[in-house]
């Protein structure tokens, strides 16, 4: 599933595509034919990105929530689109442009007070900047749940996924198994700050890269990590590998039923 810095940097291309314009709206598909059909021909005033939510805000007080899940993605290209292929549940057009959303887990229009319960039943996002880390923090606190836990439930913290947390906690020199009430406020400060660092950087980057300048490849004499999700990391999806740091192999486990990755030795706590 795209991590938050996915759907940002999604917003951000929507609307530079398609803010201000006029745009036309089909369900090739079928699913969303009565949804395209109140959507087409209103302009798009913006978008926005919180967690892994994205939001096409149209004229109208009509906005679009699109949640792309484990399948969902999006195709697009300037001019006129090519017949539909495959099972496409949105069409958007445009004069100049067109896009194509396939396999989304949800896709639908929501009314102002639908967006606004919505982000409200969501945990503040580190690239939002509206968001409150204390917020996070009260649930944080009080709760004996593993903080890796904590962290990937959108409720607590929106748009965090497997990557990002389980990189964090090994930067922050934490287990992912410690209860979130053992977390100080220090430490917590630090893991937030790392958080919007890292997801930041990813925006910008358009991958996610955890490791520090002393442990890219060219610094350590190392072959570049070759993986589809792509960027330099320290324990994610590493497991027997050696840490980049100690030597000591990476290990793995499962939390609520997700792969967990942690050295041993660095994130003794």
């Amino acid at each position: 599933m795209p991590e938050g810095h996915t759907i940002h940097r999604l917003a951000a291309r929507h609307a530079e595509l398609f803010a201000g314009d006029k745009v036309y709206a089909t369900s090739p598909q079928g699913r969303f034919a009565e949804g395209a059909a109140r959507l087409s021909g209103t302009v798009l005033d913006g978008t926005e990105a919180y967690g892994k939510h994205l939001l096409h805000h149209h004229a109208g007080e009509l906005t679009l929530h699109v949640h792309l899940g484990l399948y969902g993605r999006f195709a697009g290209g300037p001019g006129q689109p090519p017949a539909p292929v495959g099972q496409v549940r949105l069409r958007l057009t445009s004069d100049a442009h067109w896009l194509d959303l396939r396999g989304p887990a949800a896709c639908e229009l929501l009314t102002p007070a639908e967006v606004d319960a919505l982000r409200a039943r969501l945990g503040p996002d580190p690239l939002r900047t509206d968001a409150d880390p204390d917020r996070a923090y009260a649930r944080i606190r009080r709760s004996p749940t593993p903080l890796a836990a904590l962290l990937l439930d959108q409720s607590v913290v929106a748009g965090t996924g497997l990557i990002f947390v389980t990189e964090a906690l090994f930067r922050a020199g934490l287990p992912p198994t410690l209860p979130g009430r053992a977390l100080d406020p220090a430490g917590w400060d630090r893991i937030w700050a790392d958080l919007v660092h890292l997801m930041t950087r990813a925006v910008a980057a358009g991958r996610i890269d955890t490791v520090r300048d002393e442990h890219l490849p060219e610094a350590m004499g190392r072959s570049p990590r070759v993986d589809r999700h792509g960027g330099e990391v320290y324990v994610y999806r590493r497991p027997g590998a050696p840490c980049h740091v100690c030597r000591t192999a990476v290990s793995r486990g499962t939390l609520a039923g997700r792969n967990l990755y942690w050295c041993a030795t660095c994130q003794a706590g």
